[in-house]
């Protein structure tokens, strides 16, 4: 008897509905009949595979309301972030894969303007890796999978896809949406389960894509390194806010109330902790806890919530607990915490902001996830940079300043992937922008051209034309050696050097082209 994975509510508690999980001893079966189903996807044209994206990214356009929905039922993210962080940007991104894919994933001439490979062509060829496995976190539980789903489908992959157990009816409706589109059933496949994540790592996937923690993300590069198979891993993030003296502190204010309150702080990239110069750091805070107060707390389903319910009760008391511990350690809560409404089983947080933190406190060093905003009041941009950089992750960062060049030198000295100035986060929606960190955020990236080519196997073919020999072939003898060593000096020496060139090495270097060029003799050829 199959077993079944239930889905619920995580505002109201309640069952929505159940799926049928897969073994994890199926799931090397799952990759091998997507296996089948890829070369024949990898036959069409790029143009082709770029029309059924666009025909996916239609399918979503007339289904957007209902996705909406589900994803405020299954997740929590409130109805305009559900339009907002997931189901505009993967239209934008379907559209940007169908529109750029062909051009940047077609053979692309490679120049050799060497004069010894004159008569050689080579190009970059981009073939597909096979069929590729997607493990999906639960934050973000439709436009993550389903932006490095179109990517791999772009590059001629097939894809399995395994959801979090969290929010598997929206990881069903990503099958779902490519069967619509009239791409070949079987393209892509969704699995559930317990183990079937590990199952499908350890499976003959070309490559594993995955977004989850630091911890499970090192399991799954080292299972991926054991099979000599590549893996790109999204892990956490820490991301600092740097607000400077000349900020703009209506924008700074707004910026940090959303990137650390959006998905109810649950976002990889969205702001863990801030560092405001001292000159504005009281109107800063002020303002920060005044529009902190103001977020409405509710039902995701509800047009003027704008923080919904935490994924569980297990992730609040995560947060809970970092909050309480810095507030034991000398940090005053301003507002919020964990709290209740009625009506409503979820678990709710209302979002915090700290005050009075020091990076000796937990609350600076692990990754949150919840909404809540320690802010710590710095002497100098040195400061605020040491302190940004003083963290085992590094995946984005903002600096806001009305200082270009200012805000362009310390986004480079910020140990991050990504670093905005006077923004925060909004890339991810994006495509055309790389997403990925550095340090213990993550391996690799995603989105962009460079997800592309991370889906593709890239292979050089070269071409001579058969007219000539190559001239270091055999035999090797003491005008071969003259030759070379006055090519050298001709090509890449100094003047002097191309001089005694000209005089020493010319005889050689006629003598070797006359080799090169001269046809074999009879009862050599074939």
């Amino acid at each position: 008897m199959a077993s079944t994975l239930e889905s619920f509510n995580p505002t109201t508690g309640d069952l929505l509905a159940t799926v049928r999980t897969t073994a994890p001893a199926d799931v090397a079966g799952v990759v091998a009949e997507v296996a089948r189903v890829q070369p024949l996807w990898a036959a069409l044209a790029l143009s082709d595979r770029a029309r059924y994206l666009r025909r996916a990214a239609q399918v979503i356009l007339s289904e957007l309301d209902d996705l909406r929905d589900l994803i405020a039922r299954e997740q929590g993210k409130p109805r305009t972030e559900a339009y907002l962080m997931e189901l505009i940007p993967t239209i934008d991104a379907l559209r940007w894969i169908a529109d750029n894919g062909p051009k940047l994933l077609k053979d692309e001439s490679i120049a050799m303007p060497q004069p010894y490979f004159w008569l050689k062509r080579s190009r970059f060829v981009y073939e597909p890796l096979g069929v590729v496995g997607v493990i999906a976190p639960w934050n973000y539980p439709w436009s993550i999978p389903l932006g490095e789903t179109a990517m791999a489908l772009m590059a001629g992959n097939g894809v399995v896809v395994k959801p979090s157990s969290l929010t598997p009816l929206i990881g069903e409706r990503i099958e779902r949406l490519f069967l619509r589109a009239g791409l070949p059933q079987g393209i892509v496949r969704v699995i559930h389960g317990p183990g079937t994540g590990e199952a499908l790592v350890e499976s003959p996937v070309a490559k594993v894509f995955f977004t989850g923690s630091v911890e499970t993300g090192r399991s799954v590069g080292e299972a991926c390194a054991r099979q000599l198979k590549g893996s790109v891993l999204e892990l956490g993030g820490k991301d600092p806010m740097l607000v400077l003296e000349d900020a703009n502190l209506h924008h700074a204010v707004g910026g940090a109330l959303w990137g650390g309150f959006a998905n109810a702080g649950q976002t990889c990239a969205g702001v863990e902790r801030i560092y405001v110069m001292a000159e504005v750091a009281d109107r800063f805070i002020a303002g920060v806890v005044a529009g902190a107060k103001r977020l409405n707390v509710g039902d995701p389903q509800r047009w003027e919530t704008e923080v919904g319910p935490m994924i569980s009760e297990q992730q609040r008391a995560v947060v809970t607990e970092l909050v309480e511990n810095a507030v034991a350690a000398g940090a005053t809560l301003e507002c919020g915490g964990p709290t209740s409404l009625p009506g409503l089983r979820g678990a709710f947080f209302a979002p915090a902001v700290l005050t009075g933190v020091t990076h000796e406190m937990r609350i600076m060093k692990e990754e949150i996830f919840g909404p809540v905003l320690p802010i710590m009041v710095v002497n100098s941009h040195q400061q605020a940079l040491d302190l940004a950089n003083d963290s085992r992750f590094g995946l984005g960062a903002s600096v806001w300043t009305r200082d270009r060049q200012l805000g362009e030198r310390i986004a480079h000295r910020l140990d991050a992937g990504m670093v905005w100035i006077n923004d925060h986060l909004f890339s991810h929606g994006a495509f055309q922008c790389s997403w990925g960190g550095v340090k213990d955020s993550g391996l690799g990236v995603t989105h962009s051209k460079f997800g592309l080519y991370a889906a593709v196997n890239i292979k050089v073919v070269s071409r001579n034309s058969g007219a000539t020999r190559n001239f270091w072939w055999h035999p090797y003898d003491e005008t071969l050696g003259f030759a070379l060593r006055g090519a050298a000096d001709l090509l890449y020496g100094r003047d002097d050097d191309r001089r005694r060139a000209l005089r020493q090495g010319l005889v050689p270097l006629a003598e070797v082209a006359r080799r090169t060029l001269r046809k074999p003799p009879r009862d050599t050829q074939p």
